[in-house]
């Protein structure tokens, strides 16, 4: 049965359809090429298939274990994560004067996808080191990088991100972690965060913590936090860890899914000798760990991806291979032989779904990523604008792309039926394991009102106008197509329509009717998913189609498609995109008839009546 899948699909994205080759011509990329590209992609997927694949299922069967406040992983992810180091994932795309390679981005978000696809607990883990490291990459003193980054980066310790508190989730402005500063510029930390995940691990010698904390004194609420960075073992002089930092781990959380993934509650300071170090400038907490942040927003939506499309390529292979039923056209024919359920209408439904939704998913993470690379390589104007973008695009990715996600796992279960509900067929474990994508760094809500309050308006809507704007020249390449030219004009008419429902929810938000408007948030980042993936799909399809001319030729079409995998995965890009187009596209009309209805139920609602 198929695993990963998909490797026609990652290439025909990043070498067809985006052509991140390009980039070598700029100096930033100037030692790589599309050989080297496609050699780095081979080696995660094999890394992905012959490792984590297999620990996959025995990792959700064991999870991890908590005893006299140490945390044992599952069995073999310590031997995992020594080969990931090995292998330069940790920091693929990072600066090569700290051990990085300097990869694309668009590429580096290829192959997270690989791994969370083939075992999402374990990736969780080197993610948050990265993650850390980055934060000290970006704020820290010389001192600081010498001390902490390079054993980050190198993969000697591990990180984490501390923010949430009992209490305290997603409002961290009420968060009660304090910091007290001490003589030597140092600071004693006092405090408990929750749900910190691999806060505790076997996996390393040292676990790097940075931890959201309030300075005494520091006014209240946002603008008072500050970010300081506390290794679980102090650091000796010779830079080795030393006696432990006052830093326990009070328990592991009994999780729905990712079991492989410990999910921390720490103590910082229980016994007064907890000590962390300022990380940039007082009060800017918020502001630095941001970038860890969004980073981790971006990953979560490779994340999503990657569980998606194994749940995907797992039920299209069990819907091939499994008899059931007649064929609909040889219903009243007793005699007529089952066939495969793929050749059944709803089922076929379901699964162009869930392929078209996965292609459309697909290409729009790694265009966020391909943004993240061309703003490395451009002037400082067109640098804001590339920016810009990947900031608009990432809550689509992250909270449209993880709830569509989790339909993409939930439809696999539904094809397969009762088979799908029985774990031995790991994809009711794929249901389990993306629903958190679309809770954790920042809830599906959270970031629709971050798309309407802060993204869209960012510079006076010029950066959504922009994005836009680079849908016009993929219609206009379809409208030369016999076959594309409708549904070009399908996306151009979804389009205008939503970018009147943008300005109107907009109106709303910004005026005394700013509740109506921000109930409207989840519905309109829903819409303009749709009409982004409604995008990469249309043009992946004109893409194709010219491709699949050049193999048809003056031979018969259907024929060459039977015969040639190349040529039937091409038509198979075709189809996604007239199928979303032409049967999910149109749904939108009444997602926008909803964004323009004044009515506010949701508003008038008495808290009692909700029994």
């Amino acid at each position: 049965m198929a695993k990963l899948g998909d490797y026609r699909d990652r290439r025909f994205i990043l070498f067809d359809q985006l052509k991140i080759q390009d980039l070598s011509e700029h100096e930033k990329f100037g030692d790589f090429d599309q050989e080297t590209y496609d050699m780095v992609l081979s080696e995660a997927e094999k890394f992905a298939e012959n490792v984590l694949w297999d620990l996959n299922q025995t990792a959700d069967e064991e999870g991890c274990r908590w005893e006299d406040g140490k945390v044992s992983t599952p069995q073999g992810f310590t031997d995992a994560y020594q080969q990931y180091i090995d292998g330069g994932w940790l920091t693929a795309t990072d600066d090569p004067d700290w051990g990085g390679q300097g990869l694309p981005h668009a590429l580096g978000t290829a192959c997270h996808e690989c791994f969370h696809g083939s075992n999402s607990a374990f990736a969780n883990y080197p993610d948050l080191t990265h993650g850390s490291g980055n934060l000290i990459h970006s704020y820290g003193t010389e001192e600081q990088k010498n001390k902490y980054l390079s054993k980050l980066w190198s993969g000697e310790w591990s990180g984490t991100m501390c923010l949430t508190e009992p209490g305290a989730g997603s409002d961290l402005g009420i968060m009660k972690t304090k910091a007290t500063p001490l003589e030597d510029g140092t600071y004693k930390i006092e405090g408990q965060k929750i749900f910190i995940t691999a806060g505790e691990n076997d996996l390393r010698g040292n676990i790097v913590h940075p931890v959201l904390a309030r300075i005494e004194g520091d006014p209240p609420g946002p603008k008072g936090i500050s970010l300081f960075i506390v290794p679980k073992n102090k650091v000796n002089e010779d830079g080795s860890a030393g006696e432990n930092n006052d830093v326990k781990c009070l328990g592991i959380e009994h999780k729905m899914g990712l079991k492989g993934s410990a999910t921390c509650q720490l103590a910082f300071g229980d016994e007064g000798n907890c000590v962390g170090e300022l990380l940039g400038n007082a009060r800017e907490g918020l502001k630095i760990m941001f970038i860890m942040m969004n980073e981790e927003r971006l990953l979560v939506a490779a994340q999503a991806m990657g569980i998606a499309s194994s749940a995907y390529q797992l039920c299209q292979a069990y819907a091939r291979e499994r008899l059931q039923g007649r064929h609909l056209s040889q219903g009243k024919n007793p005699e007529a032989p089952p066939v495969p359920i793929i050749q059944h209408p709803d089922v076929r439904r379901m699964l162009m779904w869930m392929k078209s939704m996965s292609e459309g998913l697909r290409a729009l993470n790694y265009y966020t990523g391909m943004c993240l690379d061309r703003a490395q390589v451009v002037g400082s104007d067109e640098q804001k604008f590339w920016q810009g973008m990947v900031e608009v695009l990432t809550p689509i990715v992250k909270a449209y792309g993880s709830d569509m996600a989790f339909r993409i796992t939930e439809y696999a279960v539904q094809v397969m039926g009762g088979y799908g509900y029985c774990s031995e067929y790991r994809v009711e474990q794929c249901v389990r394991d993306v629903k958190i994508t679309s809770i954790y760094e920042g809830t599906s809500g959270i970031q629709a009102m971050d798309l309407l309050g802060r993204k869209l308006p960012m510079a006076k809507g010029k950066v959504f106008e922009g994005l836009m704007q680079q849908i016009d020249p993929t219609m206009e390449e379809a409208k030369k197509s016999g076959l594309l030219k409708p549904y070009a004009e399908k996306l151009d008419k979804a389009k205008k329509d939503f970018i009147s429902a943008v300005r109107s929810v907009g109106a709303e938000a910004g005026s005394e009717k700013y509740m109506l408007g921000f109930l409207k948030a989840y519905p309109l980042l829903e819409a303009m998913g749709d009409v982004l993936c409604a995008w990469m799909l249309l043009w992946q399809a004109t893409v194709a189609e010219k491709k699949l001319s050049e193999l048809v030729g003056d031979k018969d079409k259907k024929e060459v498609i039977n015969e040639n995998d190349d040529a039937a995965f091409l038509d198979g890009k075709i189809q996604s995109a007239r199928f979303f187009i032409g049967m999910e596209l149109p749904k939108i009309s009444g997602k926008l008839d909803v964004l323009k209805s004044e009515e506010t139920a949701a508003l008038d609602i008495e808290e009692k009546s909700f029994t």
